[in-house]
């Protein structure tokens, strides 16, 4: 514990980069592939069909996802700060409750999903071609919903202290079985969408079951007791709060997509397979940006927490020109190689067609996306959760879906697919405009700032 606060304080950006935001990154792309898997199995079918169904079913997904962001993110935060302030009594508190809060709203949605799976399936927009695929995929993808949770949510806690690597093991076994089930399953047994759901269950299942044995066995604050729950508003709020701002931008991401699947589907199965092949493509690029984002929370709040405004600064704004350059870089690759992309999930001329433009829409915000999620992350670090919420909300939501049915009507198909570029341009002026708000009278209220160089310093980090 005392060597991961100390590079938390005082370890140089490489080493956050590498010890805190490198493990981080490795487990976003460990979600990547365990969420491009299905994808990618069912299109060795060669039926757009199934694609479509699997697209059809992800917002479901995402939304357990936002459910689990919302413990994880949040109980991360208020732990990390916990820790910064050496109060390790209210550290306990935090993941009991996240771990039993967490338990309880996975059982609700298992309830949930299970029960109301066909009305949940026309409300995706599943027809007649892929309602009966939609169904079976939520229908057994429904059992997994509490250890998707758990996994996903309390398995972000791990990183609060700054051990970030110990969060990949239970992440690796988890999604390299799903993986493998999802080729035994689909291209084996030929279980097809039935397949590629077990296979989500069963990976989550493994994950959940690793991970409580490193909890039990090395992190001994992590370990959830009765007597330590609360649901005072210190605990429950605080996560919640902090949670909100990245829960509420996956929870709209799924209303939004929704919505655009919705749209996408007007044009045929072929289109949506495409948009889905293509929006697998955008997120390896804004899941990696988000996932060195996510790794250096951690030292942003501890030395929030621990009253050093300088270091938190610092780490802002060199993580931010990381991100930044990194966006360009992976948009670029992308744009070179996107024929070859689309072509490795489903060798489909027309899917390529369509894929082709969808993929260059879709990574080009990646530059764009790592400013936008910076902020957010800074703002929700710092505890400005309600400038980081309404942030999250533009991107996901406030903008993009109505920018989305106007260029739908505007220019078709490929205007659905650009809707989220220009949505990008709106919502970073405004999260920029936010955080340099929040930076501001952040150095007023706790004089951060100091001297005249310093204030020089923190308002260009701004």
């Amino acid at each position: 514990m005392d060597k991961n606060r100390n590079l938390l304080e005082k370890g140089n950006i490489f080493e956050l980069l590498v010890k805190l935001s490198l493990p981080a990154v490795v487990v976003i792309i460990i979600m990547i592939v365990y969420n491009i898997a299905d994808t990618y199995f069912i299109g060795q079918t060669g039926d757009p069909n199934k694609i479509a169904a699997i697209s059809l079913s992800m917002p479901m997904f995402t939304i357990l996802s936002g459910l689990g962001t919302l413990f994880g993110n949040g109980g991360t935060t208020a732990l990390s700060i916990a820790f910064g302030a050496k109060d390790d009594s209210k550290a306990r508190n935090i993941a009991s409750f996240c771990f039993y809060g967490g338990l309880f709203v996975g059982i609700c949605y298992f309830i949930l999903l299970f029960f109301f799976t066909e009305p949940l399936a026309r409300i995706l927009g599943a027809d007649a071609d892929t309602m009966d695929m939609t169904i079976t995929y939520l229908k057994v993808f429904s059992f997994g919903s509490p250890f998707v949770l758990f996994s996903q949510g309390f398995g972000s806690l791990m990183r609060a202290d700054g051990d970030a690597a110990t969060a990949m093991i239970a992440s690796i076994i988890g999604t390299v079985s799903n993986i493998a089930l999802d080729a035994l399953f689909i291209l084996g047994f030929h279980w097809d969408i039935m397949g590629a759901a077990l296979a989500t269950v069963l990976g989550n299942v493994l994950a959940s079951v690793i991970l409580i044995v490193i909890i039990l066995k090395r992190k001994p604050l992590l370990i959830p007791h009765t007597k330590d729950f609360t649901l005072k508003r210190d605990i429950s709020m605080t996560v919640i709060t902090l949670g909100l701002p990245m829960a509420c931008s996956t929870l709209l991401s799924s209303i939004s997509g929704a919505i655009q699947n919705r749209l996408v589907i007007s044009y045929g199965s072929i289109a949506l397979a495409a948009q889905g092949v293509s929006g697998k493509v955008g997120m390896v690029a804004t899941m990696l940006i988000m996932g060195f984002c996510m790794g250096i929370q951690p030292a942003i709040s501890y030395n929030y927490g621990a009253k050093n405004y300088k270091r938190m600064y610092k780490v802002v704004f060199e993580t931010g020109i990381f991100t930044f350059v990194l966006g360009i870089i992976l948009a670029a690759i992308v744009f070179v190689v996107k024929d070859q992309v689309v072509a490795a999930f489903i060798d489909n001329d027309q899917v390529i067609a369509y894929g082709r433009v969808f993929v260059i829409a879709a990574v080009v915000i990646a530059p764009f996306y790592a400013v936008y999620q910076m902020g957010q992350t800074f703002m929700q670090s710092t505890g400005k959760a309600s400038y980081a919420i309404f942030a999250s909300m533009l991107d996901k939501g406030i903008i993009f879906i109505p920018v989305m049915v106007i260029m739908n009507g505007v220019f078709g198909v490929y205007g659905i697919a650009f809707s989220h570029a220009v949505t990008m341009i709106f919502s970073l002026i405004v999260t920029l405009f936010l955080t340099r708000k929040w930076s501001i009278t952040l150095g007023k209220e706790t004089n951060a700032f100091g001297d005249e160089e310093d204030d020089k310093n923190i308002k260009k980090a701004c």
